[in-house]
Order: C-alpha cells, then structure tokens, then sequence
C-alpha cells in the first residue's frame, strides 16, 4: 500500500510540474527534436508560403507525397511561423526519439518514486495511517 501512495504522488507531482510548462516552451521543445532528427525549417515568409500554410492543421503532422516520395509536415504558427518538412527517415527518426524520450521519462520517474521511499514521513504526522492536524 505504501508503494502504491507513494508512486501516486510521484505522478501526481511529475504531472503537476508539466502543467507549469507553457504552450509556447512544449512546442519550442518539439521543434528541437524535430531538427535534431532531420526536419528541415521552412519559414512562411512569403505571401504564397503564408496561404499554403493556412491550410497546415497547426501543430500536427501532414502527410504529403510529391513525385511518389512521403513528405511529413509539421506547421508551427506561434513561435516561429514556419514549417518542419522531413522524409520518412527523418519521421521515423522523430519518432524513435520521442519514444526514447518517454522511457527515459519514466525511468526518471521511477528512480525518484524509489529515492521517496526512504523519507522519514513521521514529523508529517504519522503517514501512512493517516494526517494528523
């Protein structure tokens, strides 16, 4: 039971710190990793790149085929107005790394659910039977 509590705040906390973190900051974060993994950055900075990029859904993936080959597009309107155009190389790259990301995560997660369970909670009021006010 003890565990059980105690991996629940853990989320509880971990879920409450990445509610502290703006649009803006998670959007800049994934543009990051879709340069690292090979998306070029194209800026919609003429009037033809701007009503093509209207049609974008903002913040997803589209994809494209032109002259037989897959294209991924993923269009930003907030922090850089532009879009990231990568190959199914560069997708498939992307999305390794985000998994890779997810389980370092967790791991993280679990490492400090773990660093809890040596924690005096007696001054707290006598977890786990209860606190006493």
């Amino acid at each position: 039971m003890n565990r059980v509590v105690t991996v629940a705040i853990a989320m509880a906390l971990s879920l409450g710190l990445t509610a502290c973190e703006t649009k803006q900051q998670r959007v800049a974060s994934k543009e990051d990793m879709l340069a690292a993994a090979g998306f070029k950055f194209v800026p919609a900075n003429t009037p033809q790149r701007q009503a093509s990029f209207k049609q974008l859904p903002p913040y997803k993936f589209s994809r494209q085929i032109r002259n037989g080959q897959v294209f991924y597009v993923y269009a930003d309107p907030t922090v850089c107005v532009c879009v990231y155009v990568g190959d199914q190389a560069a997708y498939g790259t992307y999305r390794k790394n985000m998994f890779d990301k997810q389980v370092a995560d967790e791991q993280l997660m679990a490492a400090q659910t773990m660093e809890m369970n040596d924690w005096d909670w007696g001054p707290w009021g006598g977890w786990p039977y209860g606190w006493y006010y």
